[in-house]
């Protein structure tokens, strides 16, 4: 796919070229300053800066869509009939009918002008306006008489698709007749971006919560389009589709790269969004671009699935980091519980505090199925989505995220692992993997998963923005895919067997040996022990009578007199076999005629007990060896060892009366991606290090001299 990738720019290239535009966006900001907080900017900011482009969009074809509606009247004709004619005449996927523009709104009437130039929109491009409040920040900005000095601000900003002549016409390029662009639906994206970017560090939203480096994404497109050998084929039609797409940079950057590679081919894009002001900008992008701007629904992808139905060919996202699912918890547990893997989350349910690998599930399961054709198998669906570290290894053998790798990696559906460099998100400064999911995978890496290390493929940005001081140029994205492509052991890669990943986690345990010996301080911890307070107490709650506390504390003297009385035992004194001194209390009692409660019994003995290694091994009434819990330890197994073998080679030798308690045996999985490209950096040498710090010395004694002096 590399021969095949698009020119295109480098992401902080645009955001220099656009800087200007979006600083005279934000500088609205001067005006809202005092009547709202900072964190309240964007909600004027973004919803006009959308409402500026629509307009602008709707210049060339406003008075074509004045004469279809004056056509088709509402109310006269099929409301069906009346969209599809008002949509031909504005040639989009929107249109207005109100005879006002932002540049026609009056200062007289601007909040009832505005309110009405609004509700002029067509369903969907009014949904993007209702789903910022837009009706709330027109009356707060009129209150604070500051609405018309907005309208003012924005006009002053050219938004236009194309550029036009001093008389508003159209400027056509002399040697094509086309018009020349002036603000492109991919630069209309960059600024969108940057001032999500600049909202979101006033608003100190989670770290990538709205939106992804372009760079980022032209990766992921490489890596998941790489293997694609149908989409050279004029007829094509595929899906793409997003559960967390935030302002739809994802959904827009696969598409640019698409139409930029194949002209002919047709790309649907469909996501869902929970943001209100994220979903708004991704439907107006999608209006501008001609999209079908329904197929981007609101809620949240876990509880109110925007498509239930649908399965995709391909699907990207990059789902908020560490997000926790608490309020979905209800949901979620009652479909993994009822459906099982009939359902989204059947393989297993994460921790609540990071719902990551719950958006991998959900879009497993709107995979395409396989299907054998003559040329091999068609359909399927391949996935490329950005996590942090956590899904790699977190959970324990057995845990819900340890289920769901399990389940990934035994049913063949992880191809590949790509480690991207720090400081490339503009909220965080962690390390983030894009790992490539599919049902699809080519015949040689079928069985395999192939790990790029990518953390070295960066360049330092010129100017920081936010945590991002890094970013991917064309060529590291070109390498990057590569590597991937040539699926090749290399510095940079690593191909692993799917089994590689799993392991057994055994539990190892070693015999409880315990010696006994009559002495004052075990004594002291025996008068402690709630067993033989329980003789005179009663259990909690309930109260012994006088009897029956006068019979526990005649117990109580009993046993102490056979206790000072019981001969040392065998072995210097101590007893260091629990069966054995457990008879010969027993049958002290036995003389006695004495019945004692199982419960002081048991008191006794842990409390006369101590730990030593030289005594023998307790046992069960069923003559099985106790274990010690104190001593017990798990290991992890990989499942290409031999449990035997590895006690024998790992554990026996240190310990030789342990054993595994097979029962407790559980398998997991887990990608220690880190683990596998670690390289020894030896110690520089004593030596060396002792002369830099004499030298070191010398230097600040010579400049304490010149201070002193």
């Amino acid at each position: 796919m590399h021969g095949r990738e698009r020119n295109g720019r480098g992401h902080g290239h645009d955001v220099n070229h656009f800087s200007e535009k979006v600083s005279f966006i934000w500088s609205v900001a001067d005006l809202l300053r005092g009547d709202y907080k900072q964190s309240d900017y964007g909600k004027v900011i973004l919803p006009f800066t959308i409402l500026r482009r629509l307009d602008q969009v709707l210049a060339a074809t406003r008075q074509a869509v004045w004469d279809a509606d004056a056509k088709y009247p509402k109310g006269a004709t099929l409301d069906t009939i009346r969209d599809n004619r008002l949509l031909k005449a504005a040639g989009q996927s929107f249109y207005n009918t109100s005879k006002l523009s932002l540049d026609t709104v009056t200062a007289a009437d601007c909040a009832r002008d505005l309110t009405v130039y609004v509700q002029g929109f067509s369903a969907d491009a009014r949904d993007v306006m209702e789903k910022f409040r837009f009706d709330e920040q027109i009356r707060r900005l009129d209150e604070a008489n500051l609405l018309f000095r907005v309208v003012q601000k924005f006009r002053g900003i050219d938004l236009h698709p194309y550029r036009r002549q001093p008389d508003g016409a159209l400027l056509l390029d002399s040697a094509t007749g086309d018009p020349v662009p002036n603000v492109t639906n991919l630069e209309m994206g960059y600024i969108f971006e940057e001032l999500i970017r600049k909202f979101s560090e006033q608003s100190n939203e989670t770290a990538g919560e709205h939106f992804t480096p372009r760079e980022v994404i032209r990766l992921m497109v490489n890596l998941l389009l790489a293997p694609e050998k149908d989409l050279t084929r004029s007829s094509v039609v595929k899906t793409l589709y997003d559960p967390a797409c935030g302002t739809g940079g994802m959904l827009s950057v696969a598409e640019e790269w698409l139409r930029g590679f194949n002209t002919e081919a047709t790309f649907h894009v469909y996501g869902q969004e929970l943001n209100d002001e994220s979903f708004a900008i991704c439907k107006a992008d999608m209006l501008i671009k001609g999209q079908d701007a329904n197929r981007i629904k609101k809620g949240n992808s876990f509880t109110e699935d925007g498509h239930p139905h649908a399965r995709f060919d391909y699907m990207m996202s990059n789902p908020p980091f560490g997000v926790d699912w608490s309020k979905a918890e209800k949901a979620v547990t009652d479909e993994h519980e009822q459906k099982g893997h009939g359902g989204r989350f059947g393989p297993g349910l994460p921790r609540r505090n990071d719902g990551s690998l719950l958006f991998l599930l959900h879009m497993m399961s709107k995979m395409k199925p396989v299907e054998p054709g003559p040329d091999g198998a068609t359909g399927g669906s391949r996935i490329a989505i950005v996590f942090n570290g956590s899904p790699l290894f977190t959970g324990s053998a057995d845990s819900g995220e340890s289920r769901i790798r399990r389940h990934i990696v035994e049913n063949d559906l992880l191809e590949a692992i790509v480690a991207l460099p720090d400081q490339l998100f503009y909220n965080t400064g962690i390390n983030t993997y894009v790992w490539i999911v599919t049902n699809r995978k080519p015949k040689h890496r079928k069985g395999k998963v192939q790990l790029v290390n990518g953390v070295a493929y960066f360049q330092k940005m010129r100017k920081s923005l936010g945590d991002k001081r890094k970013e991917l140029s064309d060529d590291h994205i070109s390498a990057l895919t590569k590597v991937y492509e040539a699926f090749t052991d290399g510095p940079h890669s690593k191909v692993f067997r799917n089994e590689d990943f799993g392991y057994l986690r055994i539990t190892v345990e070693r015999p409880l040996r315990l010696s006994f010996q009559v002495t004052p301080d075990r004594l002291l911890k025996l008068v402690d022990h709630k067993g033989w307070r329980g003789l005179v107490e009663g259990p909690r709650g309930k109260p012994l009578s006088q009897a029956e506390r006068d019979a526990g504390e005649a117990i109580q003297k009993t046993i102490s007199g056979v206790l000072k009385a019981l001969p040392p035992g065998p072995d210097c004194g101590v007893w260091k076999s629990r069966e054995t001194f457990v008879g010969v209390l027993e049958a002290e009692f036995k003389k006695l005629r004495l019945k004692v409660p199982a419960t002081a019994v048991t008191a006794v003995v842990e409390s006369l007990a101590v730990r030593d290694e030289s005594a023998d091994p307790c046992k069960d009434k069923k003559g099985h060896i106790e274990p010690d819990p104190d001593l017990r330890d798990n290991e992890n197994v990989p499942l290409t060892d031999d449990i035997d073998a590895y006690m024998k080679r790992e554990v026996l030798p240190h310990v030789p009366d342990a054993w595994v308690d097979v029962e407790k045996t559980k398998i997991g999985y887990e990608i220690p991606f880190t683990r596998h490209f670690y390289e020894y950096v030896p110690p520089r040498d004593l030596g060396v290090i002792e002369r830099e710090i004499r030298e070191l010395e010398a230097a600040i004694q010579v400049k304490l001299r010149e201070v002193l002096v």
